[in-house]
């Protein structure tokens, strides 16, 4: 618990940091990156050119001075930060390095405003939030490795099969190389795959499960990215028999379990965790819309697994929207998802749980539909980039 002088310090230096929030993370990077290199492979490049993972930091730190005495409002975000570093293996050392570099960088920056009084009052909180955040990662980590079949750490799986999903995503299906079983995991959970070179450098990736749980395998389904260095490994390296390691299945976006009719609107790629979500509420007799995006029927993945679904579970029904639509396979409609097709889907209570799975973009003008449509807010889920990657990813 924080001091009143400390947190005083801290809120009255918050408005400070968020007009420097940028130049703040454009510095601690670099530094970051220059005296603790063994962090690069939690980190992933991609989201560091495109400048989202310097903005989630500092959006992270600023909401996190913003509410140092009233850290409940952020009990959300810290569960994301949580499975996110679970996820990838955060140990508590390299808190140390992060901690260590986040207050070089606002001394760098701030120059004379930040006083010997202003550093330790933020060395303080971060040693408060680093606290908070190891001992929750440790309860999880805990709980993983002692569930039945579940592990901690690295675990070698074999690759067993692999399906062309479309002309841009497979599927891969892994087998662990011992026989010590495979744990449950939620609908909408991910899997971090781990590769100790890849042209020389070490890195980490997390792919959403595509399957229901029970299996005896974990599979996931990756579009190939014309510059994703693990995606183009995946799909243009991996062979059958080879190992890969994995660690156990994490993330909080997950199905909410329930009687309420499901609606899965999906967009691209976005398809993955929602095959998950189908799969797992397949048989229950809920009422399912499955709305899918795509260019055309060349990059509609699991289109058969679908229409196979809805043929046998009348309550199962598919709406595929193309924009740019093949001439021998036309889908339900044309050019974009509109709040006209959005609607047609909606029961007239509006009382769903409406899941948005895809593209940035695709999300916010899907998110627009649904609130301007009535459905409720809080049952409306999607997972933006945010501070679950802030300090990793």
């Amino acid at each position: 618990m924080l001091d009143t002088a400390t947190v005083q310090i801290i809120k009255a230096t918050v408005p400070a940091l968020q007009i420097y929030a940028n130049d703040i993370t454009s510095h601690f990077y670099p530094l970051l990156f220059a005296q603790y290199p063994e962090v690069l492979p939690f980190f992933n490049k991609t989201n560091q050119g495109k400048g989202t993972q310097p903005k989630a930091l500092a959006n992270a730190v600023i909401a996190y001075g913003a509410n140092i005495d009233e850290l409940g409002n952020l009990s959300e975000a810290v569960s994301k930060i949580v499975q996110k570093h679970v996820a990838l293996g955060i140990l508590p050392e390299q808190y140390d390095a992060v901690g260590s570099c986040l207050l070089q960088a606002i001394k760098a920056v701030l120059g004379d405003a930040a006083t010997d009084e202003v550093m330790d009052a933020w060395a303080k909180a971060y040693g408060q939030l680093a606290n908070i955040l190891i001992a929750a990662e440790e309860s999880i980590y805990t709980a993983k490795e002692q569930q039945p079949g579940g592990w901690r750490g690295e675990r070698e799986f074999i690759l067993v099969k692999r399906v062309d999903e479309s002309s841009v995503i497979s599927s891969f299906y892994f087998q662990p190389q011992d026989d010590n079983g495979i744990p449950s995991f939620e609908a909408g959970q991910f899997l971090t795959l781990v590769f100790d070179d890849i042209g020389g450098i070490p890195m980490r990736r997390n792919y959403s499960l595509s399957d229901a749980a029970g299996k005896d395998h974990l599979r996931i389904s990756v579009k190939l990215e014309p510059n994703g260095v693990v995606s183009n490994h995946l799909h243009d390296k991996i062979q059958l028999g080879d190992k890969v390691k994995l660690r156990a299945p994490s993330g909080d976006f997950t199905l909410r379990k329930n009687t309420k009719p499901l609606i899965l609107l999906t967009g691209g790629v976005g398809i993955t965790p929602a095959i998950s979500m189908l799969n797992t509420e397949a048989g229950s007799g809920r009422d399912i819309r499955f709305i899918h995006a795509a260019l055309n029927s060349d990059v509609h993945a699991f289109k058969q697994h679908v229409d196979q679904l809805a043929s046998v579970h009348e309550h199962i029904k598919p709406l595929y929207v193309y924009s740019q639509p093949e001439p021998h396979c036309q889908p339900h409609a044309t050019g974009f998802i509109d709040a006209s097709m959005i609607a047609e889907q909606l029961p007239a209570d509006r009382d769903v749980e409406f899941y948005l799975l895809g593209p940035t973009g695709f999300m916010k003008a899907a998110l627009a539909i649904a609130t301007s449509l009535g459905v409720p807010e809080s049952q409306i889920h999607y997972e933006f980039f945010g501070p679950a990657e802030a300090l990793t990813a």
